[in-house]
């Protein structure tokens, strides 16, 4: 109300230069530790991204049990319990037979999951902006809650299961020996055997598999369907596992749907900066602030 406007004009009263302060400071910040985290993440990719990925898991936790949003707990508990399980079965040396097509179909499910959640609460959102909800005598406050919660759940999930997947996906792969970070192999490859999980490939390129087909890339190394589907779309592979040549996905994967979309990519990368890192520098901010006598 106009009342309580004008007791806050009163309050901060004759302290615009330490608001000037504060914003510098908080710009400053801001400015300082994205180049730090951008060196960080060219000089260390691998500490980088298990750190990113810690906070990933644990930052909305505080907020959850702070917020009282119980939803949203039970999701995270199911999630991280089976991506627990299935991120210990990845990581096991020896490496069991059925782990690779576990963790494939595991995040692929959990992929699609998200992605479908973020188009409809996309849709929510647009709805809602074009008085849509209205049709169906829905609030707009409603609506729009719906709509950013649905976002958020497909987003968030989509860059963890993402991350997991990666960090899954390197393990698995060193394990087998079919595919290393130097390039060099310790193991050759049949033409009868997929390089992603080291099992016998029974249907030929030219067949209709029952469950799964077998796919031919232009390397011309052939991996089951669900293997190279995990390794491309889900653990953000982009190269073939055996030879590391570049892999042509819109020939791989004629369906629009399927192919990992480079702006989603890029949101899901501006999401894990928002949830990991932000909350960590404005706690630096305030800390600066605090230690200042800014308050």
């Amino acid at each position: 109300t106009r009342v309580e406007h004008a007791r806050m004009h009163a309050k901060h009263r004759g302290h615009e230069a330490m608001h000037a302060e504060m914003v510098l400071i908080l710009i400053a910040t801001l400015v300082v530790a994205q180049l730090l985290l951008v060196q960080w993440k060219q000089r260390h990719p691998r500490s980088y991204n298990m750190v990113t990925l810690f906070q990933m898991w644990v930052v909305p936790l505080y907020f959850t049990v702070k917020l009282h949003w119980w939803r949203f707990l039970v999701i995270w508990i199911l999630f991280s319990a089976v991506t627990a399980f299935v991120t210990f079965r990845a990581t096991r040396k020896p490496l069991v037979q059925t782990t690779p097509r576990l963790v494939y179909k595991w995040f692929l499910l959990i992929y699609k999951i998200s992605y479908a959640t973020g188009i409809v609460g996309y849709m929510a959102v647009m709805f809602t902006l074009f008085g849509l909800n209205l049709l169906f005598k829905i609030k707009p406050e409603d609506a729009m809650d719906f709509g950013i919660s649905l976002l958020f759940y497909g987003l968030y999930y989509g860059v963890l299961e993402r991350d997991f997947a990666e960090m899954c996906a390197d393990y698995m792969a060193s394990t087998i020996g079919f595919y290393s970070e130097s390039g060099m192999p310790t193991k050759h490859l049949s033409d009868s055997v997929c390089a992603v999980c080291g099992q016998q490939i029974f249907v030929d390129v030219s067949e209709e598999g029952i469950i799964e087909n077998t796919y031919r890339l232009s390397c011309n190394h052939v991996f089951h369907e669900f293997c190279i589907r995990g390794w491309c779309i889900v653990g953000k592979k982009q190269t073939c596992p055996y030879c590391k040549e570049k892999v042509d996905l819109k020939r791989m994967f004629s369906n629009p749907w399927e192919r990992p979309h480079v702006m989603y990519g890029q949101l899901l990368d501006w999401l894990r900066y928002l949830v990991a890192w932000q909350p960590v520098i404005i706690g630096l901010v305030q800390g600066i602030n605090y230690i200042l006598g800014l308050e």
